[in-house]
Formats: structure tokens, sequence, C-alpha cells
């Protein structure tokens, strides 16, 4: 066993220091069991003599790679510069060569049946896209492995995933940043195709004649949301093609405009894969944002019943604005939305205006009462009123609504509710103590813990508010081995002093904007 080191630059085998010899030569030692206990022969070595040849365990382990019984796990540091070349002698020296691994399977679109391919150069030609790049000079670059048969330039080739023919021009190989030409690939070789228009990451390249989809690639779903804001004004647009461009490049990275919070959203992997992002932006498209966290989602209700009167009357000299509603305010159940009920008898308001009350009442809802969140799980009376022949109008009862529902809301113990995500935290084992207690201290609940070997999956219900923040605790508290998925819950009654804390920030909000 040898060690690379880094030194003035350059990776240099040495011998293994001191202090880390015992740990090699353990390591070295699980390899080789591991190489063992894929072959029975080399296994029945192994206990007999205690160990087993070098040749002997890369054979075994080339061996247990094209099975898939054993996955490989180097250690690599690309921006120093670190393990690399190691790493790809690796994959040239032990990963299975196409005819080793057999035939690929797929589906053929039309029928749905099971096609298999064989990786010849004589079979007919499958290729899956495995990445896309955005290049501002070139356009949309098409990175692809071909599975079987022989990819030629000036073709023509079927998108199986989407139904669409494209017509390839140059084919190419990708060199860093060049590209170098090239007439053919076969099974097993990496090539780059320019300008596809209707084909992306994960789509299957095929004969017309015999299609075939072959098995995608699966995304992780994002792990945290942070706000974007241009900082120069009207580079809105150049965001949007920015984010279009990014998201082809990378299925992980997600983008949406939230329409509670008035915010766009950029979702990614964790902190440091959206920091990259908003860099890339920047460098590549010359758009410079704002990276914010997310507004938390709030919403408001009631937990009381109120009834209470609103009126407008306003007279200017001519003709005036008159308005009059009283309205009983009450909860539903939680989801329960929100539900108007017209209860007017006897003409006490023309039926013409129930519509504008309840538009009042509506729009005062969206725009929020007590921190300014949506109103939700209400439902509200329109019982009793009265009118002007000649001054009552609809937006005086629009007015009249909006001004009830604010007082009544104020009456009926409001209260604010927020968002609850299902959260999977795994992590090694001897940290399940650590991620539990932080976990706690973040008001979560644990609903389940799974251990699984050294690794242990703790389950818990956690306020978003709570979560903003945890991608670099969890990295601090576990070396950087934690990691966590969440998605949205429900929605929960906020505790009282934090409420107190949301509204009095929301108002000073309000307030430097006004």
């Amino acid at each position: 066993m040898k060690a690379l080191l880094l030194a003035d630059g350059k990776v240099k085998e040495a011998d293994i220091p001191g202090d880390v010899l015992d740990t090699a030569k353990a390591w070295r030692e699980k390899l080789a069991e591991a190489a063992a206990e894929t072959d029975d022969d080399l296994l029945a070595k192994y206990l007999e003599e205690g160990s087993i040849g070098e040749d002997e365990m890369l054979k075994a382990l080339g061996r247990a790679i094209a099975d898939g019984a054993l996955i490989p796990v180097l250690a690599a540091a690309a921006t120093r510069s670190i393990g690399v070349h190691p790493l790809m002698d690796f994959i040239i020296d032990e990963f299975p060569s196409p005819a080793a691994r057999g035939e690929v399977e797929g589906i053929d679109p039309r029928s749905k049946a099971a096609v298999r391919r064989a990786a010849d150069s004589e079979a007919p030609l499958s290729a899956l896209v495995f990445k896309t790049i955005s290049d501002p000079h070139v356009g949309k670059l098409s990175v692809f492995r071909v599975y079987s048969g022989t990819f030629r330039s000036d073709s023509q080739v079927l998108n199986a995933s989407r139904d669409a023919r494209e017509r390839v021009g140059h084919l190419g190989w990708l060199m860093g940043k060049t590209q170098k030409p090239v007439e053919a690939l076969g099974p097993g070789e990496i090539g780059v195709l320019t300008k596809l228009k209707d084909t992306f990451t994960g789509d299957t390249l095929c004969d017309e004649g015999h299609p075939i989809v072959l098995p995608g690639i699966t995304f992780p779903e994002p792990a945290i949301s942070f706000a974007i804001q241009p900082k120069t004004r009207g580079d809105e647009d150049k965001i949007s093609t920015a984010l279009h461009r990014m998201a082809e490049e990378d299925p992980t990275l997600h983008h949406h405009f939230d329409p509670e919070t008035k915010q766009l959203l950029v979702s990614g992997m964790g902190q440091l894969h959206v920091e990259v992002a908003v860099e890339r932006m920047k460098r590549k498209y010359n758009v410079d944002v704002l990276v914010l966290p997310p507004r938390i989602p709030y919403k408001e209700t009631v937990k009381g019943r109120a009834e209470v009167q609103g009126k407008y009357k306003k007279q200017t000299g001519g003709r005036g604005q008159y308005g009059d509603t009283w309205l009983r305010i009450e909860p539903l159940q939680r989801s329960g939305g929100f539900e108007f009920v017209d209860d007017i008898f006897g003409g006490a308001i023309p039926r013409n205006f129930i519509p504008s009350v309840e538009k009042g009442v509506r729009d005062c809802m969206k725009r929020g009462i007590m921190a300014g969140y949506p109103v939700v799980d209400v439902k509200v009376t329109l019982y009793d009123g009265s009118y002007h022949d000649v001054d009552s109008s609809d937006m005086a009862f629009q007015i009249a609504a909006s001004i009830g529902l604010q007082k009544g809301f104020m009456e009926a113990h409001p209260i604010l509710l927020e968002p609850i995500m299902n959260v999977e935290v795994t992590a090694p084992a001897d940290h399940a103590g650590d991620v539990i207690g932080d976990l706690n201290g973040r008001r979560g609940r644990i609903v389940g813990m799974e251990p699984d070997g050294e690794i242990v999956a703790v389950r818990a219900q956690v306020p978003m508010a709570e979560m903003l923040t945890y991608e670099s605790t969890l990295r601090s508290m576990t070396g950087g081995r934690g990691a966590y998925s969440m998605e949205p819950s429900h929605y929960e009654e906020v505790p009282a002093h934090t409420a107190e804390k949301v509204v009095a920030a929301a108002k000073a909000e309000r307030d430097k904007v006004h």
C-alpha cells in the first residue's frame, strides 16, 4: 500500500505516514474481506490462510462491481486535484466493459413490452442522454452514452422518451471545454451532440425502426429553498431565462414563484448547491441576485366566534357611499378553506349587492388581518344589514364587508398557523442522540427511528420556520456525514410567544415599506 500526498500542487506517491498506517491496514483488511465474500473459493482460501493476494483481490473486486454486489467509494477533492486521476484509473482498470456488463433492458414505447439490447455495434442503436450543458456560444449540448449499435453523425434518430425525431449533425467527444469531431461511436462510448431541440437529460435516443426507452435517471427532490431577487431592476426576465437553462443542465435545481409569499424560490440539494448555482448565474448569464431566506407561508385563522357590524358611510357633497353589513365569523376545521353564507331575509340588502359583500370578504382574507398572511379555515355568514336607495354601491358594500371582517376577526380569538414539515434525517448511529436532541430543540416531534447498521434514519415533524438553518447545523453536528429531506405535512397553531414575534416582525416590515 502507498499514500498519495499533495505537495507543491502535485500528487506524489509515498509511504503511508505512521500515524494513519494502522487505520489504512484495517481498511485494507476490510476490503480484502469484502472481495473474498463474493467468491466461495476465494473465501475458503482467505479463511484458511488469513489473506489473499493483490491480484486475486482486484479480480474479485472487478467481478463484484460488474455484478453490482459491491459499490466502490473513492475519496477525492476535485478543486485541489486530489484523487481525481486515481479515480479515473480505477474506472478504466476495474469497471466492467459494456460486453462484460451484458445486455441492457428497456421498454418498447409502443407495446410496453420489455426489450433487450446487446452491447454490439451491429445491434440497433440505443443511447441515453445523461447530462445537458448550456453553452453561451454553441447552445445546448447533450452528453450521451451509447448502449448498443453505432451512433453516426449526419443521421436521424428517434427520441423514444418523447416520441420526437432529432436530426444529428456533428458528433463529437467532449474533452474538457473542447469538442473533438468523430464520425461514429459504439457501445460504451460517450459523445456529445449540439442543438437537439426536444431532448433533455434522461431521454433515450434510438433507431426509429427499433424503438426502446432505457431506464431513466431518478433525481432526488430538493432539500432546501432560498428566495432570490435581482440586484438590478429590470433583470427579472434575465433571471427567468438563466434559471430555465440551468434547470436543463441540472434537474435537481428547481425554481418556482410562490404566490403566497410573492417570492421567486430556488431549491437545491443543499445550501452550497444553491450558492454555486447563483455564482454560475452571475458568471455565465451576467445576472447578479440577492439570496434571502424564504418567507415562511404562515396563515391566519380564528378559534372563536364573533358577530359584528361593518358599516361604510361617506358623504362628499354629491352622491355618497353607503354599505352596512352584519357578519358572523366562526372557525372551520383545519384545511376547511373558506365558506360564505348568505343568510339575508326580507331584502335587508338587495340581492345584487350580496356578491359585493363576498368579494370584500375574500379580498380582505387574501391581504391578511393580523400579520398580513392569508386567512383560512373561516366561515363568514352575512345575516343582516341595510342599504340606501341612492348611495349604496358595489364598492361601498365591498368596503363595509372588509371593515366588518377585520373587526370580527380580531374579536374571534385570532391565531397564526405555521407549516409543519415531514423531516427524515440519516446520520451515523453514534450521532442519533445529537440529531434527536437538536430536532426536539426545534419544536420537532420525533415520529420514528430506523437503525440500519451504522446508519440511523430519524423521522420527525418540525415547523418549517425551524428548518431554515438546519443544513449547516447538521453538517457541523455529524462531521458532514448527515443528510436530510423534508416535505410539507400540514399546518398547526403557532405557540403564542412565537406568534407575537412573527406579528411584530410583520408589522415592522409593513412600517418599513410605508
